[in-house]
């Protein structure tokens, strides 16, 4: 039986997300190998994952990301179960960076395939099902390209909101913020 001490641990647990306990019990029925404990790791988020699969993610973070022009934006939501964990600092962290990714595809299954930290999407809602011990999916993923695309996002993370406008022209950047905050407001049913 291998000794694993509480620096192995903590690396396990930097890496993966995973809690403490959960990542000593994998490095000792991995006898310390720590490949073999994150793989230990995501079978455990994967019977949890099978488990909750039928669990109603109504909860999570909303994000609108826009590129550096300003030419193209993606909405995504990152659902969860509750609104506790949709608080989470690290799960709207996730959720940043999964809009950031949603940036550079066109779908949403180019989206569930693509890699972030070297687990496809798909792969990384089933590793935090594990970690978090929630189901975590993506709800609504969408795109906009305009000449100019501008974004809202309401406190709380539970609202976001693009607008393209038909020239990048002088405050855009007001007039694009100002009408989507009246978007995310109105909650329209239809865009023209």
């Amino acid at each position: 039986m291998a000794n694993i001490t509480a620096a192995e641990v903590n690396k396990l647990r930097q890496t993966t997300g995973a809690g403490m306990m959960d990542c000593k019990k994998a490095l000792v029925e991995a006898d310390g190998d720590f490949e073999k404990a994150i793989e230990i790791l995501r079978k455990k988020g994967q019977k949890v994952a099978a488990n909750r699969a039928d669990r109603e993610s109504s909860e999570g973070a909303v994000i609108a990301k826009v590129n550096d022009a300003a030419t193209a934006g993606a909405i995504i939501s990152l659902n969860c179960e509750t609104d506790f964990v949709a608080k989470n600092d690290g799960f709207v962290d996730l959720a940043r960076q999964l809009a950031d990714l949603a940036l550079t595809v066109d779908t949403k299954e180019q989206f569930m395939e693509a890699k972030i930290n070297g687990l496809t999407v798909a792969e990384k809602m089933i590793e935090q099902t594990g970690v978090i011990g929630e189901k975590i999916e993506i709800g609504a993923f969408d795109k906009l390209e305009a000449p100019y695309v501008g974004s809202y996002i309401h406190a709380g993370n539970k609202i976001a909101t693009l607008v393209g406008l038909s020239a990048p022209a002088t405050g855009a950047d007001v007039v694009a913020k100002d009408v989507a905050m009246q978007a995310a407001a109105m909650a329209p049913i239809a865009a023209a």
